[in-house]
C-alpha cells in the first residue's frame, strides 16, 4: 500500500486541476519516451528507414518514424482521384458546405490527400474567413513584445514538440522560431487565457501542414469553437468533459465503466492529455492525421469517440482486466495502449462505427453543469458554446454574400444603347416633323432609366464597384 501511494498519486487530496496539470507537466515526454532507446533499434531502424524513406517529415531513422504504423497505402490512381475531388470542393466550398455537407463528412472519414491537408483543414475550420476577417492581426502580434511571463514558459517548452520533425530538430531552426511566433501571438490575442503548454503540440501539427499565419488563426479556431475553455487557467471544461465521456463509457463499455469506478480512478488522470492535445501526442502520426480530417469536420465528438473506442478495447473485457487489477496496473495500462487499438485502419473504423453523436454530447453536458453547479458553484471561465464542426461554423459565421456572387464573364463596354431597326425608321420619318425636346426620341435614348443603365453597364453599380467583390486576381483558394 505504501508502494502504491508513492508511485501513484491517486490518493492525494491535491484538487482536480492539479493532478491534471501533474498528468501535463511542463517537462512531459513525448510519445516515444515510452519507447526502446534509440541505440537498442540498430539495424532494424535503417532497414525500415531504408523501405518506407522519410515519414511525414520525421527521421527514417528515428524513434517515431518506427512507432509510426505505415502509412495506409494508398494507390497512387486513387490518390489523384481524391486530390481532384477534394480540388472541385475547396474551389467551390461554399456550395458544398451548404448543399453537400455528407459528401465532404464522407471523404474526410476516407482522409484528406496529404497534398490538400492543410488548405482543407482551414476551410473546415473557418480559418480562412478568420484570416480573410482580420487581414495583417498577425503581423500586428507578431511585431509586439509579448508577456515575458509566457515567453519564458513557451521558450522552454519548444524543443520539446516533436524533436524527431525536421521543422523542430534543431533549436532556434524555422520551426520553433514559426512555433514560438503563433504561441507569443495567441497570448497578446487572448490575454486573460494566456500560454497552456498543451496548445504548443496543437501548433506544432498545424504549423507542419501551413505557414505561421494560417496556423495562428486555425490554433484561435480550435481554441474558441471545437474546446472552448479547454486552455483556461482552472481546467473546468476538460474537467467537465471528463465527467461526459465517463458517463457515455457506461453506455459503450459498462465493463470498463465498472472497473474504473471500483479503483476510483478520475477520468482527468488518463484523458486530460489526449483531450487536450486531440491524441496528437497519443497515437502513431498516420492515426493522429486521420483523427484530425474527421476532427475538423465533425467536432468535438471524434475526440470523445476515440476515447471510447480506446477504453472499450483495453478495459471492455474481463481478459483484459486479468493484467490490471489496481489502479496502478490500469494506469499503466493506458499509458501504453496497445499498437493494434492505434492502427490507423482499425481506429478509423471503429471511430465512424461508434453511435455516439453531438445530441448525446450536449445532454450529458447539461447534466454534468447542474451537478457540477450543485458541488462548485458557477463556472469561473465563461467560455462560448461550443460548435460541433464545420457545418456548425459554417452557419454559425457564414463568409460575406458578396464573396458567393459570381464575377460575369461577359462585361458590356460603356456607349450608347442600342436602337432597334424598327424605331430607326421611325425616327427618319420624324425628323421631317419638328417634335419637342421632351417627347423625342434624344430623351429616350439619352435618359434611359438609372437601372436600365446599370443592367446594361455592370461597371456602374455599386456591387462592381465595391473593392470586395471578387476578380480575376483572386487566387485560387477564392470560394467560389
Amino acid at each position: 500500500m505504501m508502494l502504491m501511494a508513492t508511485a501513484f498519486p491517486v490518493c492525494s487530496q491535491r484538487s482536480a486541476p492539479q493532478m491534471a496539470l501533474d498528468v501535463l507537466p511542463s517537462s512531459s515526454p513525448s510519445p516515444c519516451a515510452f519507447l526502446p532507446g534509440r541505440s537498442s533499434l540498430g539495424m532494424l531502424g535503417r532497414a525500415v528507414g531504408a523501405v518506407q524513406g522519410d515519414l511525414e517529415g520525421f527521421g527514417a531513422g528515428s524513434v517515431l518514424a518506427l512507432w509510426c504504423h505505415r502509412l495506409e497505402e494508398v494507390p497512387l490512381e486513387v490518390l489523384r482521384q481524391r486530390e481532384s475531388k477534394w480540388l472541385d470542393m475547396l474551389n467551390n466550398w461554399d456550395k458544398w458546405m451548404a448543399k453537400k455537407h455528407k459528401k465532404i463528412r464522407l471523404r474526410c472519414q476516407k482522409g484528406i490527400p496529404p497534398s490538400l491537408r492543410g488548405r482543407a483543414w482551414q476551410y473546415l475550420s473557418g480559418s480562412k474567413v478568420k484570416l480573410e476577417q482580420n487581414i495583417g492581426k498577425f503581423d500586428e502580434l507578431d511585431l509586439l513584445t509579448g508577456d515575458p511571463k509566457w515567453l519564458d514558459v513557451i521558450e522552454r517548452d519548444l524543443h520539446r514538440q516533436f524533436p524527431f520533425h525536421e521543422m523542430f530538430v534543431s533549436r532556434g531552426g524555422h520551426g520553433q522560431q514559426d512555433l514560438f511566433r503563433v504561441l507569443k501571438a495567441y497570448t497578446l490575442y487572448r490575454p486573460e487565457e494566456g500560454y497552456c503548454q498543451a496548445q504548443a503540440p496543437i501548433a506544432a501539427v498545424l504549423l507542419m501542414h501551413m505557414p505561421a499565419e494560417q496556423a495562428f488563426w486555425c490554433l484561435v479556431q480550435i481554441c474558441e469553437k471545437y474546446l472552448p475553455g479547454y486552455y483556461s487557467e482552472k481546467l473546468e471544461a476538460i474537467q467537465l468533459d471528463g465527467q461526459i465521456l465517463f458517463s457515455l463509457l457506461h453506455k459503450v463499455s459498462p465493463v470498463a465503466y465498472k472497473h474504473l469506478s471500483k479503483q476510483k480512478i478520475d477520468p482527468i488522470l488518463y484523458m486530460t492529455e489526449w483531450f487536450m492535445c486531440a491524441f496528437s501526442r497519443t497515437l502513431p502520426w498516420s492515426s493522429v492525421l486521420r483523427v484530425w480530417d474527421m476532427f475538423f469536420c465533425e467536432g468535438v465528438k471524434i475526440i470523445f469517440r476515440v476515447g471510447l473506442v480506446l477504453l472499450k478495447h483495453t478495459l471492455g473485457s474481463s481478459d483484459k482486466l486479468k493484467s490490471c487489477q489496481g489502479q496502478y496496473e490500469t494506469m499503466e495500462r493506458l499509458r501504453a495502449l496497445s499498437p493494434k487499438i492505434m492502427q490507423e485502419t482499425f481506429l478509423v473504423q471503429e471511430v465512424i462505427e461508434l453511435p455516439v453523436t453531438e445530441r448525446q454530447i450536449e445532454r450529458e453536458h447539461l447534466i454534468q453543469l447542474k451537478k457540477w453547479r450543485e458541488t462548485h458553484g458557477e463556472l469561473q471561465c465563461k467560455s462560448p458554446p461550443r460548435l460541433h464542426g464545420a457545418k456548425a461554423i459554417s452557419e454559425a459565421e457564414p463568409p460575406p454574400r458578396k464573396a458567393l456572387e459570381p464575377v460575369p464573364s461577359i462585361i458590356v463596354s460603356p456607349g450608347p444603347a442600342p436602337v432597334p431597326k424598327a424605331r430607326k425608321s421611325k425616327e427618319k420619318s420624324r425628323e421631317k416633323s419638328p417634335a419637342s425636346p421632351a417627347n423625342g426620341p434624344g430623351a429616350e435614348g439619352h435618359g434611359a432609366p438609372s437601372s436600365a443603365r446599370e443592367l446594361l453597364h455592370p461597371q456602374a453599380s455599386p456591387h462592381h464597384q465595391s473593392k470586395e467583390s471578387l476578380s480575376s486576381r483572386e487566387s485560387e483558394d477564392t470560394y467560389l
